[in-house]
């Protein structure tokens, strides 16, 4: 085996908490008095809360908001979105992932989240997955949001294991560029064509195996 450790994005990847952000963004939107699609969601994937809030308020044509203001505002949206996640369960966990994460363990790989989302731990505490991985690296230990590969070069630092002998499972262009970027082989989940810089791109973590690993 040439891997040597396996790192996750959450979001998308081992479950789609997508829809959750999508209405929590949505209520905020429509209380600032605007709309917000899910196309306009959709090029959230993998970006940071506030980067995220700037691009809705963008759309929105929402100018001059002070940093104070735009917490709040942020926080607000945490707030219900924290709610509804609170409701998951272990059933929303994406087809596959459980099988493909335990194979991994069983191959000899260390396994690792690498998330920009703050509320990582909580949803894995919901999910009964936190004892599938031996480290987590989420929103609140990096300040560089993806396509900076930070939070996946601190994943690989936490795992003792080289950038170079890592694979990262990502959903989002900005998360497998950030793990180009770290030196990372890369599969995406997902469409091959919006996903095209991974070196493997599948539907879900259903539709590989750890041998595959060792052809990227």
């Amino acid at each position: 085996m040439k891997i040597k450790a396996c790192i996750f994005d959450l979001d998308g990847v081992l479950v789609d908490t997508a829809v959750y952000h999508y209405k929590a963004w949505k209520r905020l939107a429509n209380e600032l008095g605007f709309d917000f699609t899910e196309h306009q969601n959709e090029q959230l994937k993998g970006v940071s809360r506030m980067a995220s809030l700037d691009l809705i308020l963008g759309w929105g044509g929402i100018k001059g908001m002070s940093n104070e203001q735009k917490i709040e505002l942020a926080d607000r949206k945490n707030t219900w979105y924290t709610e509804m996640i609170g409701a998951m369960t272990p059933s929303e966990i994406l087809p596959g992932v459980r099988d493909f994460v335990i194979a991994c363990r069983n191959a000899g790989l260390k396994t690792a989240i690498g998330s920009a989302s703050k509320n990582t731990l909580n949803i894995l505490q919901k999910l009964d997955l936190q004892s599938f991985f031996d480290a987590v690296i989420d929103g609140n230990s990096v300040s560089a949001p993806k396509p900076d590969p930070e939070v996946f070069l601190k994943g690989a630092e936490a795992l003792g294991v080289s950038p170079a002998d890592c694979v990262v499972f990502e959903d989002a262009v900005a998360g497998i560029e950030a793990a180009i970027n770290g030196g990372m082989k890369t599969v995406g989940i997902g469409s091959p064509e919006v996903l095209t810089k991974a070196e493997k791109v599948v539907s879900g973590l259903d539709k590989i195996t750890v041998v595959e690993l060792d052809t990227l």
